[in-house]
Protein backbone atom coordinates (compact mmCIF):
# COMPACT_ATOMS: atom_id res chain seq x y z
CA UNK A 1 0.00 0.00 0.00
CA UNK A 2 1.25 3.44 -1.08
CA UNK A 3 -0.10 6.76 -0.95
CA UNK A 4 0.65 10.20 -2.48
CA UNK A 5 -0.27 13.29 -1.35
CA UNK A 6 0.01 16.60 -2.76
CA UNK A 7 -0.76 19.75 -1.59
CA UNK A 8 -1.95 22.61 -4.08
CA UNK A 9 -3.66 26.16 -2.69
CA UNK A 10 -5.98 25.42 -0.97
CA UNK A 11 -6.57 21.95 -1.78
CA UNK A 12 -4.37 18.67 -1.04
CA UNK A 13 -5.04 15.59 -3.47
CA UNK A 14 -4.22 12.21 -2.13
CA UNK A 15 -3.27 9.15 -4.83
CA UNK A 16 -4.23 5.80 -2.88
CA UNK A 17 -3.10 2.18 -4.01
CA UNK A 18 -5.40 -0.77 -4.39
CA UNK A 19 -7.91 -1.59 -1.50
CA UNK A 20 -6.79 1.05 0.64
CA UNK A 21 -8.44 2.53 3.77
CA UNK A 22 -7.96 6.18 5.23
CA UNK A 23 -8.95 8.30 7.37
CA UNK A 24 -7.44 11.58 8.45
CA UNK A 25 -8.52 14.02 10.68
CA UNK A 26 -7.58 17.84 10.38
CA UNK A 27 -7.94 21.23 12.19
CA UNK A 28 -11.21 22.30 13.46
CA UNK A 29 -12.74 18.66 13.77
CA UNK A 30 -12.79 17.89 10.50
CA UNK A 31 -12.40 14.24 9.69
CA UNK A 32 -12.05 11.96 6.42
CA UNK A 33 -12.82 8.33 5.84
CA UNK A 34 -12.34 7.16 2.61
CA UNK A 35 -11.08 3.61 1.11
CA UNK A 36 -9.75 2.80 -2.31
CA UNK A 37 -11.08 -0.90 -3.77
CA UNK A 38 -10.01 -2.11 -7.46
CA UNK A 39 -7.35 0.11 -9.13
CA UNK A 40 -6.89 2.94 -6.93
CA UNK A 41 -8.43 6.12 -6.12
CA UNK A 42 -7.27 9.67 -6.29
CA UNK A 43 -8.88 11.79 -3.63
CA UNK A 44 -9.48 15.29 -2.81
CA UNK A 45 -9.32 16.07 0.45
CA UNK A 46 -11.12 19.39 1.27
CA UNK A 47 -9.34 22.14 3.20
CA UNK A 48 -10.66 25.34 4.97
CA UNK A 49 -8.82 28.70 5.72
CA UNK A 50 -5.48 28.87 6.22
CA UNK A 51 -3.16 25.73 6.05
CA UNK A 52 -5.96 23.29 5.50
CA UNK A 53 -6.32 20.19 7.37
CA UNK A 54 -5.00 17.79 5.79
CA UNK A 55 -1.49 18.98 4.58
CA UNK A 56 1.01 16.69 6.33
CA UNK A 57 1.52 12.89 6.36
CA UNK A 58 1.22 12.92 9.93
CA UNK A 59 -2.72 13.89 9.74
CA UNK A 60 -3.38 11.00 7.20
CA UNK A 61 -3.36 6.88 9.34
CA UNK A 62 -3.56 4.34 6.81
CA UNK A 63 -3.05 0.38 7.38
CA UNK A 64 0.81 1.45 6.80
CA UNK A 65 1.28 4.81 7.67
CA UNK A 66 5.05 4.02 7.34
CA UNK A 67 4.57 3.95 3.33
CA UNK A 68 2.45 7.56 2.66
CA UNK A 69 4.81 9.86 0.53
CA UNK A 70 3.88 13.21 0.30
CA UNK A 71 4.96 15.26 -2.77
CA UNK A 72 4.57 19.04 -2.70
CA UNK A 73 4.47 20.78 -6.10
CA UNK A 74 6.35 24.14 -6.67
CA UNK A 75 7.06 26.56 -9.59
CA UNK A 76 9.90 24.83 -11.08
CA UNK A 77 7.35 21.85 -11.51
CA UNK A 78 5.02 23.83 -13.97
CA UNK A 79 5.85 24.15 -17.50
CA UNK A 80 4.31 27.49 -19.16
CA UNK A 81 3.24 27.04 -22.72
CA UNK A 82 6.50 28.76 -24.57
CA UNK A 83 8.49 26.44 -22.43
CA UNK A 84 6.27 23.16 -23.56
CA UNK A 85 6.62 24.55 -27.01
CA UNK A 86 10.30 24.74 -27.23
CA UNK A 87 10.88 21.14 -25.20
CA UNK A 88 8.57 19.97 -28.08
CA UNK A 89 10.48 21.09 -30.79
CA UNK A 90 13.92 20.01 -29.00
CA UNK A 91 12.11 16.17 -28.78
CA UNK A 92 13.68 16.23 -25.03
CA UNK A 93 10.43 15.08 -23.34
CA UNK A 94 7.79 12.53 -22.97
CA UNK A 95 4.31 14.54 -23.32
CA UNK A 96 1.37 12.25 -21.52
CA UNK A 97 -2.24 13.72 -22.24
CA UNK A 98 -3.74 12.09 -19.21
CA UNK A 99 -7.36 13.16 -20.75
CA UNK A 100 -10.24 9.99 -21.74
CA UNK A 101 -9.73 9.07 -24.72
CA UNK A 102 -13.34 10.50 -26.04
CA UNK A 103 -12.13 14.18 -24.67
CA UNK A 104 -9.02 13.75 -27.36
CA UNK A 105 -11.00 12.38 -29.90
CA UNK A 106 -13.52 15.41 -29.43
CA UNK A 107 -11.39 18.26 -28.76
CA UNK A 108 -7.88 17.34 -30.04
CA UNK A 109 -4.88 16.37 -28.43
CA UNK A 110 -0.80 18.14 -28.37
CA UNK A 111 0.96 17.35 -31.48
CA UNK A 112 3.62 14.74 -30.05
CA UNK A 113 1.77 13.33 -27.08
CA UNK A 114 0.32 10.34 -26.10
CA UNK A 115 -2.17 9.57 -24.29
CA UNK A 116 -2.33 7.56 -20.75
CA UNK A 117 -5.61 8.64 -19.04
CA UNK A 118 -5.23 9.78 -15.45
CA UNK A 119 -6.42 6.31 -14.02
CA UNK A 120 -3.84 4.15 -16.14
CA UNK A 121 -0.83 6.93 -15.11
CA UNK A 122 0.39 4.72 -11.75
CA UNK A 123 -0.08 1.34 -13.65
CA UNK A 124 1.50 2.82 -16.64
CA UNK A 125 5.01 4.17 -15.39
CA UNK A 126 5.37 0.70 -13.54
CA UNK A 127 4.80 -1.38 -16.94
CA UNK A 128 7.58 -3.07 -18.11
CA UNK A 129 9.60 -1.38 -21.09
CA UNK A 130 8.19 -4.03 -23.77
CA UNK A 131 4.72 -3.90 -22.29
CA UNK A 132 4.64 -0.13 -22.50
CA UNK A 133 6.12 -0.15 -26.10
CA UNK A 134 3.13 -2.42 -26.91
CA UNK A 135 0.53 -0.15 -25.42
CA UNK A 136 1.64 3.32 -25.95
CA UNK A 137 3.52 3.09 -28.82
CA UNK A 138 6.48 5.05 -27.14
CA UNK A 139 9.58 4.20 -25.63
CA UNK A 140 9.10 3.55 -21.48
CA UNK A 141 10.42 6.69 -19.91
CA UNK A 142 13.21 6.03 -17.72
CA UNK A 143 12.79 8.02 -14.07
CA UNK A 144 15.62 10.78 -15.10
CA UNK A 145 14.11 11.50 -18.24
CA UNK A 146 11.30 14.95 -19.02
CA UNK A 147 7.88 13.97 -18.38
CA UNK A 148 5.38 16.68 -19.13
CA UNK A 149 1.77 16.24 -17.98
CA UNK A 150 -1.05 17.91 -19.69
CA UNK A 151 -5.29 17.37 -19.16
CA UNK A 152 -7.80 19.94 -20.10
CA UNK A 153 -7.37 22.90 -17.84
CA UNK A 154 -4.65 21.75 -15.12
CA UNK A 155 -6.29 19.91 -12.17
CA UNK A 156 -6.09 16.33 -13.42
CA UNK A 157 -2.05 16.54 -14.89
CA UNK A 158 -0.86 17.89 -11.39
CA UNK A 159 -2.58 14.74 -9.90
CA UNK A 160 -0.48 12.73 -12.27
CA UNK A 161 2.41 14.75 -11.95
CA UNK A 162 2.34 13.96 -7.94
CA UNK A 163 1.82 10.16 -9.01
CA UNK A 164 4.96 10.20 -11.24
CA UNK A 165 7.03 12.11 -8.57
CA UNK A 166 5.81 9.44 -6.02
CA UNK A 167 7.25 6.83 -8.43
CA UNK A 168 10.65 8.84 -8.12
CA UNK A 169 10.42 10.52 -12.09
CA UNK A 170 12.26 13.41 -10.69
CA UNK A 171 12.09 15.42 -13.63
CA UNK A 172 7.86 15.30 -14.09
CA UNK A 173 6.44 18.71 -14.76
CA UNK A 174 2.98 20.19 -15.37
CA UNK A 175 1.54 22.11 -17.88
CA UNK A 176 -1.42 23.38 -15.81
CA UNK A 177 -2.93 25.36 -18.71
CA UNK A 178 -3.70 21.96 -20.46
CA UNK A 179 -4.91 21.44 -23.97
CA UNK A 180 -7.46 25.01 -23.51
CA UNK A 181 -4.78 26.83 -22.80
CA UNK A 182 -2.59 25.25 -26.15
CA UNK A 183 -5.72 25.56 -27.96
CA UNK A 184 -6.47 28.94 -27.05
CA UNK A 185 -2.80 29.98 -28.36
CA UNK A 186 -2.47 27.69 -31.40
CA UNK A 187 -5.80 29.60 -32.72
CA UNK A 188 -4.45 33.34 -31.83
CA UNK A 189 -1.01 32.73 -33.40
CA UNK A 190 -3.07 31.45 -36.62
CA UNK A 191 -4.39 34.39 -37.25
Amino acid sequence: MWGCCSRLGRATFLLTAKRTGVSARGGRGKCLLAGSHGRGSILRLESGAGRGPFWSPAHLKTEKPDMIVCRFCTAKDKVSYKELKELLQSKAILLVDVREKWEIEQYGKIPGSISIPLGEVVEALQMEPVHFKEIYNQDMPSKSDILVFSCMAGVRSIQALAAAKSLGFSRAQNYAGGFKEWAEYESSAGK
